[in-house]
């Protein structure tokens, strides 16, 4: 007898059934039985389900003799079932590599539970995968839960269909829930059984991946035809076959709350008919209604009430009402935008008369992204070493609304914005400031810059036009003239930002302050980061980051990561980053891959990977900080060197110059990952020189050299200690847990700097210069 017996519903699917079905052949797990059902598909659908079956026993093909609908084609597929467990899959769905086996091993982990919810994600047509929402919350509930659904009724929210989830056979034949006919058979069956079963586990990782296909006019079909007086008398069945089991009365209410949401949001899609449906809906409201329920409050709880209490006429009167309300509220706002802008440019002139704000510190990261980067850990630092100034951080409506609370912060072209940037005397950003900034006399620019640069920047790239794509660099000049302070993180850097950015900023030598987290991170945080992006304990972790390329528009991933992470093992997960100026990745759900494109902390995701692979990207220098693996992986080389411009030649080989080893293909790079030259010794002696080059000045304290000396006025800044007594954090898979024979002996405390330590030769250090004077 099977372990797992998965049903497949076989009409119209002609176009995608071969690689539905080959998706769970193709599975490392192979105890299973897949039984596809028929019923005289028109497309030959049947035909080419008899085709893969005579090519596989695991396949067998059970043909109905009249077209029985979806529920008709489940039924039979369970009825013929022998696997201890069901699954089912649509014909235009694939299973995800590896799913199989991680829904067996959760099987067996939760001690065989009624029912197994599992990820998915979704990819619409002519699409890319994308996250579900389902997935999200299987991930909050995690990977250890075992619960019923009146102990954790968010499952509810967990999308009812009935291919993202295993249902014991045995419990399924119990019979308390089937699959309906219609529409909405699938639905009730997935809320159905959730309620009946003792016993739910989760698996939040994705399984299967929801191919969204393409709308298009078909020939309608009795079960294809939406009915929507179905939706009501299907729920009444549902909440009739649940009423008197044991668990009914616990998940009465929530069940309730999502039949009368589904209910609602059916009803404002009806192009007619609304008042029989209406009376339909209060029928049921009338007949199923917990004794305490309450809805919820505001409008929906308002409607909800017109039409379980069959006011169709008022309903009807309230939704205009409101869309009407909708219109007037969307026209205001532009009416606004439009006085603003002819408006702010004045109030911006008048704030400048006012007097400086010395208490108050404007910050900044990669053109109001958020707060990240450098200003966000000098933020954190000033908190902490000068609270009497105050930060405000300039973000877009996007991230200002993903801001957790208690950030100060402003929107760009607010009023509050113009007042805080006539009047801040600190402006701290990893980027220029808008043209329209205008520096006053007192006010302190200082640029953080984010990153040491291999590419040409500034007034370079004249030499680039791809690079360039029409900078104004007499605007650019402009900008520059703002800026006071100049950081860096090493000698390399300060000489290329002297001939990138020729203006009188003084540079601070102080290192970058989102490195010093790379430097003074404790395991505690190292095994934090680890368990957030569900790294298992002992698991390698390689992050792999390229860069973005001026010259073009879209994420173009080099590198086939699929068959590298199916190369690299179970034992390894591969974490993909997308440069941000790429909204995602893009990329196909893998059950050995983790986009983490949309992470908020790089310096997190550095510190959780074993080793970093990489292009171009500046995250190679701070990762240098870790004194840990890093792989070049460069294919494109010879253009990007071209086209971009750089300033070393990156993969001459020569000590300080070439971080580890390089590959520019992906079977290069299996290889390497292989054999172990990804770490060998030879390599590790090429990081020691390119760390003493690149990672002079960051030792854990540059945020603070930063605020001591703009912030409080310091004339001399900390110095700097060597690279010879600095310590690399732990290598992340010794600080999980379980892995460890012993407890771990507490790590040296970082050596103090000496009063006369040498260092790498440099300037001595001045204080922070009169800025230069602007026309106010």
């Amino acid at each position: 007898m099977p372990r797992l017996s998965i049903i497949v519903p076989v009409r119209r699917v002609r176009g995608s059934l071969r690689e539905c079905l080959r998706s769970v052949l193709d599975q490392s797990f192979t105890d299973f039985e897949i039984i596809g059902v028929a019923d005289g598909s028109p497309d030959g659908s049947g035909q080419l389900l008899d085709e893969i079956a005579s090519g596989d026993p695991r396949v067998r093909a059970v043909h109905l003799a009249q077209p029985a609908g979806s529920d008709g084609r489940r039924t039979a597929g369970t009825e013929r079932a022998r696997g201890d467990y069901l699954l089912f899959l649509e014909g235009t769905h694939v299973l995800l590599p590896g799913a199989l086996r991680r829904i067996t091993d959760r099987l067996a982990a939760a001690e065989d539970p009624d029912v197994l919810l599992y990820g998915h994600v979704r990819t619409p047509f002519r699409g890319v995968p994308q996250p579900s929402h389902s997935l999200q919350l299987l991930s909050e509930l995690g990977d250890s839960t075992v619960c019923t659904l009146a102990e954790r009724p968010e499952l509810l929210q967990v999308a009812a269909v009935c291919w993202n989830r295993a249902v014991r056979r045995d419990f399924h034949e119990a019979g308390q829930v089937s699959f309906a006919p219609g529409q909405y058979g699938d639905r009730m069956y997935a809320l159905g059984t959730l309620a009946a079963a003792r016993r739910v586990a989760a698996l939040p990782v994705p399984c299967v991946e929801h191919r969204q296909q393409r709308r298009m006019p078909a020939p309608a079909e009795p079960e294809e035809r939406v009915v929507p007086h179905d939706l009501v008398e299907q729920f009444s069945d549902l909440f009739g076959a649940l009423q008197g089991t044991e668990r009914f009365d616990a998940v009465h209410g929530p069940l309730f709350t999502v039949a009368c949401r589904e209910l609602l949001e059916t009803y404002a899609t009806l192009p007619g008919r609304r008042r029989s449906f209406a009376r339909a809906v209060a029928a049921f409201h009338r007949d199923h209604r917990p004794r305490d329920h309450t809805a919820p409050g505001g409008f929906a709880a308002l409607r909800m009430r017109l039409l379980t209490r069959g006011r169709w006429g008022r309903l009807r009167a309230l939704d205009a009402a409101l869309t009407v309300r909708r219109g007037l509220l969307a026209a205001v706002p532009a009416s606004r935008r439009e006085a603003a802008r002819r408006l702010f440019p004045l109030y911006y002139r008048l704030q400048r008369l006012r007097p400086l704000d010395r208490r108050l510190a404007v910050y900044s990261a990669y053109w109001n992204r958020g707060v990240s980067c450098n200003p966000a850990a000098i933020h954190r630092k000033a908190a902490e070493l000068a609270p009497a100034v105050r930060g405000v951080w300039v973000v877009s409506p996007k991230a200002a609304a993903e801001l957790p609370p208690g950030v100060a912060h402003v929107v760009p072209g607010t009023r509050r914005y113009w007042s805080v940037m006539a009047r801040a005397t600190y402006f701290i950003s990893n980027v220029n400031f808008p043209n329209q900034v205008v520096k006053r006399r007192g006010q302190v620019h200082v640029m953080t810059h984010h990153g040491t640069p291999l590419k040409v920047m500034g007034v370079g790239q004249h030499q680039y036009p791809a690079a360039a794509q029409g900078l104004n660099f007499k605007e650019l000049l402009g900008r520059i003239d703002r800026w006071d302070v100049s950081l860096s993180s090493n000698p390399h850097s300060t000489e290329v930002w002297s001939h990138a950015y020729p203006n009188a900023a003084r540079h601070l030598e102080s290192g970058y302050p989102r490195n010093d987290v790379l430097v003074t991170a404790t395991d505690e945080q190292i095994g934090a980061a680890r368990a957030a992006l569900g790294i298992r304990p002992g698991q390698r972790a390689i992050l792999y980051a390229p860069t973005f390329r001026d010259y073009e528009r879209t994420f173009t991933c080099r590198l086939d990561l699929e068959r590298f992470a199916a190369q690299l093992g179970e034992d390894s997960v591969l974490l993909v980053r997308a440069h941000y100026f790429h909204e995602g990745s893009g990329l196909n759900a893998h059950p050995g891959i983790v986009d983490v494109s949309g992470h908020p902390s790089t310096e997190e995701l550095c510190l959780a990977a074993d080793a970093l692979i990489t292009d171009y990207s500046s995250v190679m220098f701070d990762y240098a900080n870790l004194d840990r693996p890093i792989v070049v992986h460069a294919p494109d080389w010879e253009i990007y060197r071209a086209v971009r411009g750089v300033c070393f030649d990156l993969l001459s080989g020569a000590p300080g110059d070439t971080p580890g080893a390089v590959t520019r293909t992906t079977d290069e790079l299996i290889r390497v990952f292989s054999d172990g030259t990804w770490d060998s010794a030879d390599n590790r002696e090429l990081r020691a020189a390119f760390r003493a080059r690149f990672c002079a000045f960051d030792d854990g304290r540059a945020a603070e050299r930063v605020v001591r000396h703009v912030l409080l006025g310091e004339r001399e800044p900390l110095e700097v200690v060597p690279l010879a007594q600095r310590r690399p954090v732990a290598v992340p898979r010794q600080t999980d847990v379980s892995t460890a024979p012993e407890p771990k002996a507490k790590r040296r405390p970082r050596p103090k700097p000496k009063a006369k330590a040498k260092q790498q030769p440099k300037a001595k250090p001045e204080p922070v210069p009169e800025p230069v004077e602007h026309d106010a």
